[in-house]
């Protein structure tokens, strides 16, 4: 009996390994690409920019609270957001969906000290609000266990990060920087993808913050992998 239930526990243990490590059947997201991003699924390790979650649309590849896009489609109209030299393509990035997307600005992110700073123009989720979410269709080069850090500005958020349909961690954004713009860097924890390939990263995410990206830096192998 020992050895009947110890068996069990090993084959749910792999079930749900194996669960973890495809993209369900049913899910009808693409990876994003434009004309101005032609590569497609993002790579890890590497750098996942949570303003290229997947195509699909809403209840897809997203879910937004409001069908507007508060940075690209409402903010960036106002003249003075308009600044010299920035693309259209930047001012109004997916404007017409509903996650809330903006970039860098001298007026707003460097005009005071960050403890760490963001790229010039880096594009960055905003407006965030509880229960709203975004897919990733993600290539993953080597398997194995990663640190996940970020730059972001203001607070926890209580954001969690989803494997193929399965809650894998919480992340957490350790300080309160005091404001949307004042910008920091934090690991924010950890990850173990099981397989290579195509995987589906989900971001759920709260009221808190502004989130630029996800760097995945390899850790350690799978258990039982050299």
């Amino acid at each position: 009996m020992k050895y009947v239930a110890c068996c069990l526990a090993s084959l749910l243990v792999l079930t749900s390994t194996l669960a973890a490590a495809q993209i369900p059947r049913t899910y009808k997201g693409k990876p994003f690409r434009d004309a101005g991003y032609t590569k497609g699924a993002q790579p890890i390790p590497g750098r996942v920019e949570l303003a290229y979650y997947d195509l699909g649309g809403e209840g897809v590849a997203y879910h937004d609270t409001d069908p507007i896009n508060n940075g690209s489609g409402k903010l960036n109209r106002e003249p003075i957001h308009a600044r010299p030299g920035i693309p259209d393509y930047l001012l109004h990035f997916r404007e017409k969906e509903g996650v809330d997307i903006s970039f860098t600005k001298d007026f707003a992110d460097f005009n005071h000290p960050n403890q760490v700073d963001p790229k010039v123009n880096q594009l960055y989720i905003g407006w965030q609000e509880d229960g709203e979410w975004t897919n990733y269709t993600v290539d993953v080069k080597v398997p194995g266990r990663y640190r996940i850090s970020t730059i972001y500005g203001f607070q926890d958020n209580k954001s969690s990060l989803w494997l193929n349909g399965l809650k894998v961690v919480d992340l957490v954004l350790p300080e309160n920087t005091g404001d949307y713009h004042r910008w920091t860097q934090a690991t924010v924890g950890e990850i173990t993808f099981p397989t290579a390939g195509p995987n589906l990263l989900t971001l759920y995410y709260n009221k808190g913050s502004n989130l630029a990206y996800l760097d995945f830096i390899w850790i350690h192998p799978q258990p039982g992998k050299k």
